[in-house]
């Protein structure tokens, strides 16, 4: 529990043992669903003008393949309306609806926690001219309301501004503004929810990357500016909703992070003066529309995640320039011929597995070489600092690979720092088949599949997979004075089972993220005995048992 002195980084600390699993108890949470207040999903912002954006994803001819290429494989798109809708069609639009009974849900192309959807996207343009069929757009600052495939503008820029903001923006570039409302996700998991809302900006922040791959684009982590520029930037809320008689809820829509979107060739450059510049051209209003209210009531308020919220806010930072992996490997092709769009749309989160599957073991190969960051390739690309997240992998069913536990090392510099946080009696050896380049150590070799059930919280889709990984994270030594950090380890480990989740899918299988693990019972599993190394979060994949009774339907009605 957080004390009234404790700094923020004491914070953090007690915040994520608090809010772990145990075999006795869960973190807390509200005990039940007050399904009558479930969270709207959607935000939208009443008298905000609007604009549509078409529906152009299918036109594109990039193949899932085409998105590991080096730079020029895929043409560069302009930057219009046309190209920015494709854009936010495969990152955060809607990929189907599903339907049971009377019960209509989306899904989209980015995954969530419970699909209960925090992040929000926005989107801050320079003028861009007309291209032909789509329009002019003004610049301004626009919100994405997936449900709709529309734009709401937030912040139009006036004639007197418009200079000094378009001279803000590199060539051919654009923003992507993410936001969360943790009020999404405490609805359901309470204090836990802190750790699910990180986890989903790291799946927005690799949905843009790979979706701006197939506009011949890359998507990079603006991390200099800090979180109240991106606020004030954005025009969100940090401080609560006011809707009257109800006083003021916790609705907040907090800043997360920014994003820059440019040609894939284009040169390095520092953007934090210019973000700073365009938060304080932006910040002085005014703003359009009004949030909707998403909850009539709200009967449990969470202060773990709100001071959670406070203590991970970042300070304006020096930009750092880019992290040259050392990997020059280049990934191989043949993951799938597909079309990227087509696949990118059809990621879903399983829900069944069927338990005699088996996995290739060329296809575990190339699914772990996906994670392994390489220049110029999505989406390790669009980090600026080494790998921190190192997934343990409970193989259950690989062809020709023996089942047991095993761990993928993503930053070699790191080894030796895993090897002295792990069990002694662990083999760490090479592993038969395996690429030279890929660092894969089998730790031991048993069947681990009981385990695995236990440590999902006596979840079957853990066992009936054919392999079950934690993701470890190296809690840096700096955490104490610089516990925003926190947020990026989480977002990291959130990219990565964004990268599982299309290889799952390329490889004919599907994934699906686990938020319920018992975190110690997991660190006695693989033997870790140091808190310099945490489980954030477990992910699983199988051939997966479809539900019958559930209809698909079109995302946008076509």
């Amino acid at each position: 529990m957080k004390r009234d002195d404790a700094t923020p980084g004491e914070t953090v600390l007690a915040y994520h043992h608090h809010s772990k699993h145990q075999p006795d108890r869960h973190a807390p949470g509200p005990g039940h669903l007050d399904w009558a207040n479930q969270p709207d999903p959607f935000r939208t912002h009443a008298g905000a003008p609007r604009i549509q954006l078409p529906l152009v994803a299918d036109r594109l001819t990039s193949s899932f393949d085409d998105l590991y290429a080096p730079p020029g494989r895929i043409p560069v798109a302009p930057v219009h309306l046309a190209s920015v809708a494709a854009l936010l069609e495969l990152s955060l639009g809607l990929s189907a609806w599903k339907v049971h009974g009377e019960t209509r849900w989306a899904l989209r192309c980015n995954p969530s926690s419970g699909n209960l959807h925090p992040t929000e996207g926005y989107v801050i343009l320079p003028d861009l001219p007309p291209e032909g069929s789509s329009p002019r757009i003004e610049a301004g600052v626009y919100h994405y309301v997936s449900r709709d495939h529309r734009l709401e503008q937030r912040r139009a820029i006036t004639r007197d501004e418009r200079a000094d903001w378009n001279a803000r923006f590199p060539p051919g570039s654009l923003l992507i503004g993410l936001t969360s409302i943790p009020w999404r996700e405490t609805w359901k998991y309470g204090d836990r929810a802190f750790r699910y809302v990180q986890l989903d900006t790291g799946h927005a922040i690799s949905a843009f990357r790979h979706a701006a791959a197939t506009l011949g684009w890359r998507a990079r982590l603006l991390t200099a500016p800090a979180t109240r520029d991106v606020a004030r930037l954005l025009g969100v809320l940090t401080s609560g909703v006011n809707f009257g008689d109800d006083g003021t809820t916790p609705e907040a829509e907090e800043a997360e992070r920014l994003l820059l979107v440019e040609p894939a060739s284009a040169p390095w450059r520092p953007l934090g003066a210019e973000v700073v510049a365009l938060a304080d051209l932006a910040a002085r209003g005014p703003w359009l529309g009004l949030p909707n209210r998403l909850s009539r009531r709200h009967g449990h308020h969470w202060p773990q995640v709100e001071a959670m919220t406070l203590a991970t806010l970042q300070p304006r930072l020096p930009e750092p320039p880019p992290w040259a992996p050392l990997l020059e490997t280049p990934l191989p092709a043949g993951a799938s011929s597909k079309g990227a769009a087509s696949l990118i749309r059809q990621r879903r989160s399983a829900q069944r597995f069927d338990p005699s599957a088996t996995l290739p073991a060329s296809a575990l190969w190339r699914l772990l070489d996906a994670t392994l960051p390489r220049a110029d390739l999505a989406p390790w690309d669009a980090l600026p600092w080494a790998p921190r997240i190192f997934p343990v992998c409970m193989l259950h069913r690989i062809s020709g690979v023996e089942a047991g536990l095993y761990i993928l090392v993503r930053d070699p510099h790191r080894l030796d720092g895993l090897k002295a946080a792990l069990g002694e009696e662990l083999a760490w050896s090479a592993v038969t088949g395996a690429p030279d380049h890929l660092p894969l150590y089998r730790l031991r070799s048993d069947s681990l599949e009981e385990t695995a059930y236990w440590i999902s919280c006596q979840q079957e889709i853990a066992s009936d997979g054919v392999l079950t990984l934690g993701m470890l994270g190296e809690f840096p030594e700096g955490l104490s004075s610089e516990p925003w950090l926190y947020r990026q380890l989480y977002q990291e480990a959130g990219m990565v089972g964004q990268t599982l989740y299309l290889e799952a899918e390329a490889a004919g299988m599907r994934g699906t993220g686990i938020g319920c693990f018992l975190d110690d019972w997991f660190h006695q599993t693989i033997g870790l005995r140091s808190a310099r190394f945490q489980s954030l979060y477990h992910f699983t994949l199988g051939r997966p048992i479809v539900d019958s009774r559930l209809r698909t339907e079109a995302p946008y009605g076509v």
